[in-house]
């Protein structure tokens, strides 16, 4: 099994002895054995004076929710929610601090929004002239890259910085991109992990799964993910609510069994099986109402879910052309700041063929792969 970041900061002491702490972290930040960052910090002899928490907060608000700060039950230090009235720490918040850490598990897709508090906080650390240290987790999806660099045009919170829609960083190596990106001067910091290897997916890890945020309840809920996340952007469920986050689609006037007929002859793939599935949702969308649709089970960890994702979602647009509806965010599609440009959006109007759209995004990625070659720790 791999040792985390978490687990060697006895081994690093150098960076946190003497120094007042601030934490960024929520629930995933757990070692090797399942004991709180917070406990084995003060167990160490660091002291943590506060903590900052991103997205959900440190318990697990639900996805979106606006977290407010609080008091730490435990260890009775100030809470400072990054989700909420603020994205990033004001030089109030980071006064009486001399270092910044982050611990949070994350899972490899440019529009999970914890790695731009990460981000925020580099900068902030920057500006107010704090080192930042990142305890390095496991990229669950390994070190594959793929899909398009966003466009700055749409940087948004989940979306921004030029990231390629799947960057196959860790936490850490993905600091190294960021500071560079933004020309930071901060003293920044890796504690790396031990018997890590670029290319290991999650169950390679010998962790167990660590649960990064309400939604993301499996490794397969997190395959799923990639891809499955553009649903956010119309008024079909991912799953949200269900025992099986984007795993399940549907919708209560889709016909399920014409859905998964056409959807086996469109898609092919060794790495994944189908069912029809009816499910309702206890949250999110449709709450309350039976959905019909379809269940994808991942077969292989080295399931690529983008390319069944979005013929999932041609299929749907082309049955239910009067049911099926887009969403905004702010002034610009939801689906555009999901995907980063439109490129999807051509592709479900036929502007162009999933092999073009492909093509383009091969050569997006493989320019990113090569842009943070030099930032890889475990090669």
């Amino acid at each position: 099994m791999i040792r985390l970041g978490i687990d060697r900061i006895r081994e690093e002491g150098s960076l946190f002895q003497g120094k007042r702490i601030g934490l960024i972290t929520n629930y995933s930040g757990v070692d090797s054995a399942l004991t709180d960052d917070m406990t084995v910090f003060y167990e160490a002899g660091y002291p943590v004076v506060k903590v900052f928490t991103p997205e959900h907060g440190l318990y697990g608000a639900m996805d979106g929710a606006s977290v407010g700060d609080g008091i730490h039950p435990k260890y009775h230090v100030p809470m400072i929610s990054l989700y909420g009235s603020k994205l990033e720490p004001s030089a109030e918040d980071l006064s009486g601090l001399d270092l910044l850490v982050y611990d949070i598990q994350d899972v490899g897709m440019r529009y999970y929004t914890y790695i731009y508090t990460l981000a925020n906080c580099m900068k902030a650390a920057d500006k107010a002239g704090l080192g930042l240290v990142v305890l390095d987790r496991p990229d669950p999806l390994g070190d594959k890259v793929s899909g398009n660099r966003m466009d700055p045009k749409y940087d948004c919170f989940v979306g921004a910085h030029r990231l390629a829609t799947r960057y196959g960083l860790t936490a850490g190596e993905l600091g190294y991109y960021f500071k560079n990106y933004f020309g930071l001067s901060l003293d920044y910091r890796v504690v790396p992990m031990e018997g890590y290897r670029e290319s290991m997916k999650w169950p390679e890890t010998g962790q167990l799964w660590n649960l990064p945020s309400p939604s993301i309840h499996t490794f397969n809920s997190a395959l799923c993910y990639v891809g499955g996340c553009f649903f956010e952007a119309t008024n079909i469920s991912e799953g949200r609510g269900t025992a099986a986050p984007f795993q399940i689609y549907g919708a209560p006037f889709v016909d399920m069994d014409h859905l998964v007929k056409v959807l086996r002859e469109r898609i092919q793939d060794p790495n994944l099986a189908l069912r029809t599935r009816a499910f309702t949702p206890f949250w999110s969308k449709h709450q309350g109402k039976t959905c019909f649709g379809v269940e994808f089970i991942p077969l292989s960890a080295d399931l690529d879910f983008m390319n069944p994702a979005l013929i999932l979602m041609k299929t749907l647009l082309e049955l239910y052309p009067e049911q099926f509806e887009f969403r905004s965010y702010a002034d610009v599609s939801r689906l555009t700041s999901l995907s980063g440009d439109h490129t999807v959006d051509d592709y479900l109007k036929d502007r162009i063929s999933l092999k073009e759209l492909n093509e383009r995004w091969e050569d997006e990625s493989k320019e990113f792969a090569v842009e943070v070659k030099g930032y890889r720790l475990y090669e």
